[in-house]
């Protein structure tokens, strides 16, 4: 791995705490310095970085020592206190009861903006699980936000039998710490609430704002990792801090209806404020698809994909997300296809730059859409849709994008494509990745991935953005409406045998608007700080 060389070699688990501190941004994450999968006695391991590209590896931060951590010291938030500029960590901790509680930390020297020494307060554990709480389900504590009555909040996620819960507490001083009897939000049928993230978005903007913002030019995101999916949802909403309630735009259904920041691989996501951007950057856990015995063998387990930047689309009914701009520091020899038609059928290679490390970005022009074929919503499926099934067969209207990671015959590769449907009332697009070919090997979770949305019926152009990184495919359609995160590990398309190609299985033609793609070169990291030194 190139792009994310900085994670890679960390035997990463999950993002815990990133934050900006002092010119710094840091990343701490769930790390077991033993092996490379999940164990017992969990670390917060750190590193630090001027670009969130570059990164330095620092000693761990936070290890499990005292009773109240003394099984593991799992996933948490950092929050900074304004006024005293000082940030503080709250973690979950299995204490020596194998019970999870909710502990505090805290810099011992402020004045290093590397912070590489962090105390435990003397009154951990600063949050027990509450009644109607399982003890061994409560667990990763958010960013707290400051309300207008200056109470601190934060909330935890819970489980009761098979009822997931998100729990909120209230603070007025960062340590002493009682819950709200009501849950902040609750789910029947679907088990633990991991990682919940809860903060606000701009309605006028696409800048961020800072966590504790609430007024009436902000909407406010519910973000919930369901354990059992193993997927990130969100829900956008209202929030009056004065009653504690947060009032969603729509409900939560379980179904392919709510609304997830990634249809891939992508979870246990972790957002945080950029104030020296104004910006609210997201990162998210990227787990393998291969065996467990492959982990292991490979030394590692898990990425963290590239930092994103989020937003409030236009509608209001949706966020969106793109790569932060310093992705492209990494871009390298450029390759530009313009005006050029792919006929039903056909396929084009895009040659010239290094295709097992790209970052591509193409803009296709599209048929009238009115000759979309009809499709019955009540039959829509979308993992069925993005099957191999659908990849290869015609449509009028796609499947056209990309077959990244491929071989030079396309005996293996990896699909990403849309391909549009008129309904009764609207027209859809189907945004897909479909892993069933991406390697010859066997014992891999080769699953389809993808989701639909609407389309304008005016529409001319759709956009689709991949990040290519020998097993990692990041893709962004339509200028971030839609992300889909692939995880695949070729046998042929490896180094200078990978291949790229613009495709189009469609009957009816479309055109490369604007094609652009870059060889990326290595992101750098370093035991050795002071070759970073400003």
């Amino acid at each position: 791995m190139y792009i994310y060389t900085c994670v890679d070699m960390s035997k990463l688990i999950l993002v815990a705490a990133p934050m900006y501190y002092k010119g710094v941004y840091h990343f701490f994450y769930q790390h077991n310095p033993h092996a490379a999968t999940f164990g017992e006695k969990m670390v917060w391991a750190h590193s630090v970085s001027y670009d969130l590209i570059n990164w330095i590896h620092l000693n761990h931060a936070i290890e499990p020592s005292e009773p109240f951590d003394l099984n593991s010291c799992w996933s948490g938030s950092a929050t900074i206190i304004p006024g005293k500029e000082q940030p503080v960590i709250l973690y979950s901790g299995i204490d020596d009861k194998k019970h999870q509680v909710q502990n505090m930390a805290m810099p011992k020297n402020l004045s290093d903006p590397f912070l590489r020494e962090w105390v435990k307060h003397p009154q951990n554990p600063v949050m027990t699980p509450p009644v109607g709480v399982e003890v061994d389900n409560f667990r990763d504590p958010s960013t707290a936000w400051l309300g207008k009555d200056g109470k601190w909040r934060v909330v935890i996620g819970a489980q009761n039998g098979d009822e997931g819960k998100v729990v909120l507490y209230q603070s007025e001083d960062f340590a002493n710490w009682t819950v709200e009897l009501n849950p902040f939000f609750a789910s029947d049928n679907t088990g633990v609430c991991e990682c919940p993230d809860f903060f606000p978005v701009s309605i006028n903007s696409t800048n961020g704002v800072d966590t504790s913002v609430q007024n009436q030019s902000v909407k406010q995101v519910l973000k919930i990792s369901y354990y059992r999916r193993n997927q990130d949802y969100y829900i956008l909403g209202k929030y009056g801090n004065s009653d504690g309630n947060f009032i969603p735009d729509v409900k939560f259904t379980g179904t392919s209806l709510d609304l997830r920041f990634d249809y891939g691989k992508f979870y246990a996501s972790k957002s945080f404020f950029d104030h020296a951007k104004s910006r609210r950057i997201l990162w998210a856990w990227v787990d393998e698809c291969d065996t467990r015995d492959d982990g292991i063998e490979k030394g590692w387990a898990g990425l963290q994909c590239i930092p994103r930047q989020v937003w409030l689309d236009e509608s209001g009914n949706r966020l969106m997300q793109w790569p932060i701009e310093e992705v492209e520091k990494l871009r390298d020899k450029q390759i530009s296809i313009k005006g050029e038609k792919l006929v039903g059928g056909s396929i084009l290679e895009v040659s010239g730059i290094t295709a097992s490390q790209a970052d591509v970005e193409v803009l296709f022009e599209l048929p009238e859409l009115e000759n979309a074929e009809f499709l019955d919503e009540s039959e829509v499926d979308p993992h069925l849709l993005c099957s191999e099934e659908y990849v290869s067969r015609s449509g009028i209207i796609g499947p056209f994008g990309l077959l990244a990671l491929a071989s030079e015959d396309q005996t293996e590769h990896t699909a990403i494509f849309f391909r549009i449907y008129k309904t009764s009332n609207r027209y859809i697009c189907f945004m897909c990745s479909d892993q069933s070919r991406s390697s010859l090997r066997e014992n891999l979770d080769k699953s389809s991935y993808g989701t639909i949305f609407d389309i304008d019926p005016n529409q001319k152009t759709i956009s689709l953005r991949s990040l290519i990184d020998r097993s990692i495919i990041e893709s962004f359609g339509e200028k971030g409406k839609i992300c889909i995160t692939s995880r695949v590990y070729p046998s042929l398309a490896i180094d200078k045998d990978a291949h790229l190609f613009a495709f189009n299985n469609g009957r009816q033609s479309v055109v490369i608007s604007e094609l652009n793609a870059w060889s990326m070169k290595h992101a750098e990291f370093d035991q050795d700080e002071s070759i970073y030194q400003q």
